[in-house]
């Protein structure tokens, strides 16, 4: 193995790079113990840094829309990829395999692109954006209520673990730049020369703002000491030091928002259908050796616990034990290697010392504390342990196991005599970030969720039917909340726009449905109408603006309109056809038209044929049929700008609110329309 050159770990502060000259700490590679990087934040003005963020970084990401800031995030996450071989170089004194280092890196891009088609797709062209519906306050409609998310006006503090130096940098950057706030990037030492990699690679892109992006490598020093209530912490690590943090007298003065993302004693349960043999049985060991061996088990979210029928665990040790067996452990350049080493000799160590407490109450059934096998050159310095199997046979009276976290490629197998002994022993954990269930009876997985769901911030449920798409028990999603309750931490992260909301203020706006609709830039019920003169199929997405109406003339539906339908469609519901039947039905009182027929009947009072700036009407939301409208009335619709969002420089979304109403004004349907509109 060649050594790697020794680096000074730079800090990102006020614009510019900081390079530190004293205090510096050695950082040594994983694998040959030699040293690879100095890191140090001495020299560093954290209340400068903080002010910064707040001047110039606050205002440039909060001045851009959501969609363009979705933008500035799909174009970072396509640099990340262009330019992954540098951060995969850097990345190999971490110990870690090139697919451990794939997840990090790469799932750090996806994390990005996943915000960006987020933000693209879902979020409003503008600053604002609504939370939910209006809500009526008073009888007349002239007073209304709206919640709105608005960017905070402060700076995100985001203190990394040492496991994933790219992904757990990026996953909490995505929805805070996306939020519209400027963050400060405190990685763990052990790696962060590979954070500092990937934000130079950000940086070059000139796609930031101005003080959107600072790093502090090395010591946070008094940083905490400046924050405020306009402010976020979000913290990845030990349960430990997200107490310290969270007790931290100025989080707790100035009620700093603060999330935790903690280590946890996550739990998988092999159900009681899963009998050997079966494709959930092969599964479950599958994935309990995958979670031991990926990133040498150095993951919050891998398998600490796996808890079987009583009647099958020596199955499980057996089929665990053999396939740990065939794990090749040492240098991942090796063709072959599949574990790689801890990040350090003093992570080693502690794991060490935590599986020496758990030997009080669980056996060692596989691999050695003190000895491994080691493939490739160069490596008796490294931070190598082998894969350690434990076995508890009395789970319901121990104590450790559901408390003590080796956090490396350790797990413990764990006998339950019935489900209900299997939901108690994985909620002994305290509150987990992900538990697992590998069963085919869906009984059991409801109840196993009934009885769980509260203390695990997300259930895989494992069987035959997704494993072919499954992402396994340990890897969080962009789209799904990460974090959990209790020991966990408390706190989420991700959870698509969830995760952006963390980083905005919801406000309560009280006015009438006119002001608000101008301050939203969105039509509310109850806002005045321009009744324009021209057909709203022939206006350009520019010249649209929320609050443009058009009326149709009015078309009587008739009994004949509605049995021609009936035949035509093959709906012959006896509410439409049989006078008796639907005369007998409360509802209804008489033969009624389809409500299809009234949509069909709109459209066709309101569409324009004619080539012209609408280039596709793609969707109908929020359908709701009001009253029955019944042979010999009239219904007619009125189409009202609700809002509209840019899609492309070419074209944008107008949505449309639809209301039908008969021949007295009273609301038959409504709906929102999507239409495609032509930007000029």
């Amino acid at each position: 193995m060649q050594p790697q050159p020794i680096s000074i770990v730079k800090s990102f502060a006020e614009g510019r790079w900081h390079t530190p000259a004293a205090n510096l700490q050695s950082v040594a590679s994983a694998l040959t113990g030699a040293v690879v990087a100095q890191t140090s934040s001495d020299g560093l003005d954290f209340g400068a840094m903080v002010s910064f963020a707040r001047r110039v970084g606050g205002p440039a990401l909060r001045a851009m829309t959501f969609r363009e800031r979705a933008a500035m995030l799909k174009a970072l996450a396509q640099a990340v990829m262009a330019r992954k071989e540098e951060l995969y170089a850097l990345a190999v004194a971490t110990g870690a395999t090139r697919s451990d280092n794939a997840i990090d890196i790469e799932g750090g891009a996806g994390t990005l692109f996943s915000y960006a088609s987020k933000g693209r797709r879902e979020l409003p062209d503008d600053q604002l954006w609504i939370d939910g519906e209006p809500e009526p306050l008073g009888r007349g409609g002239s007073f209304v209520g709206q919640h709105v998310l608005s960017p905070r006006h402060g700076v995100a503090v985001h203190i990394n673990a040492f496991n994933f130096p790219v992904w757990g940098m990026l996953e909490k950057l995505g929805p805070t730049w996306l939020a519209g706030m400027p963050a400060i990037v405190k990685p763990a030492q052990a790696t962060g020369y590979v954070s500092e990699a990937c934000v130079q690679l950000l940086l070059d892109t000139g796609l930031l703002p101005e003080g959107a992006l600072q790093l502090v490598s090395g010591s946070a020093g008094d940083l905490l000491d400046h924050l405020g209530g306009q402010d976020v912490v979000a913290f990845t690590g030990s349960a430990a030091t997200a107490q310290k943090l969270q007790n931290h007298s100025v989080i707790a003065r100035e009620a700093v928002r603060f999330t935790a993302e903690r280590d946890s004693l996550n739990a998988s349960i092999l159900g009681p259908d899963a009998e050997p043999g079966s494709p959930e049985f092969d599964l479950f060991v599958r994935e309990v050796v995958r979670e031991m061996t990926v990133k040498a088990g150095q993951k919050c979210t891998a398998i600490r616990r796996a808890l079987v029928p009583s009647s099958l665990i020596d199955d499980v040790q057996d089929a665990v034990s053999a396939r740990l067996a065939k794990i090749v452990v040492g240098d991942p350049a090796v063709e072959g290697v599949r574990m790689g080493a801890l990040v350090s000799r003093a992570q080693r160590d502690d794991v060490r010392a935590r599986v020496t407490e758990l030997a009080a109450e669980a056996r060692l059934v596989h691999g050695s504390l003190s000895d491994v096998a080691l493939t490739g050159d160069g490596l008796e310095s490294g931070a190598f342990l082998s894969p350690l199997l434990l076995r508890a046979d009395d789970p319901g009276s121990a104590s450790l196991i559901h408390e003590v976290e080796a956090f490396g490629p350790v797990a413990t197998l764990m006998p339950y005599r019935d489900l209900d002994d299997a939901v108690m022993l994985a909620n002994r954990g305290k509150g987990s970030l992900v538990m697992s269930v590998f069963t085919h009876d869906a009984a059991v997985a409801r109840d196993v969720t009934l009885g769980a769901g509260a203390f695990h911030g997300r259930i895989l449920l494992a069987d035959r039917d997704s494993a072919g798409e499954s992402t396994g028990h340990g890897s969080p999603l962009p789209v799904l909340v990460h974090g959990g309750p209790g020991r966990a931490g408390g706190g989420e992260e991700l959870g698509g726009l969830r995760g952006v909301k963390h980083y905005m203020q919801r406000t309560a706006l009280q006015g009438s449905p006119a002001l608000l609709s101008k301050v939203v830039r969105q039509q509310l019920p109850g806002a005045p109408i321009v009744e324009g003169d021209r057909h709203p199929f022939r206006l350009t997405f520019t010249e649209i603006e929320p609050g443009y109406s058009v009326r149709t003339a009015p078309r009587t539906v008739t009994l004949a309109d509605i049995e021609q339908f009936a035949h035509f469609t093959g709906d012959t519901f006896y509410a439409h056809m049989d006078e008796e039947a639907a005369t007998a039905n409360p509802l209804f009182g008489g033969r009624v038209a389809h409500g299809y027929l009234i949509l069909a009947f709109a459209a066709g009072l309101f569409v324009d044929p004619a080539p012209g700036p609408v280039l596709a009407n793609y969707g109908l939301e929020n359908l709701r049929f009001v009253q029955p409208l019944k042979p010999g009335e009239a219904m007619q619709a009125v189409l009202t700008c609700k809002s509209k969002v840019l899609k492309t420089d070419e074209m944008g979304e107008v949505r449309w609110n639809v209301r039908v109403t008969n021949q007295d004004g009273d609301l038959v349907a409504t709906y929102d329309l999507l239409t495609m509109n032509a930007l000029v």
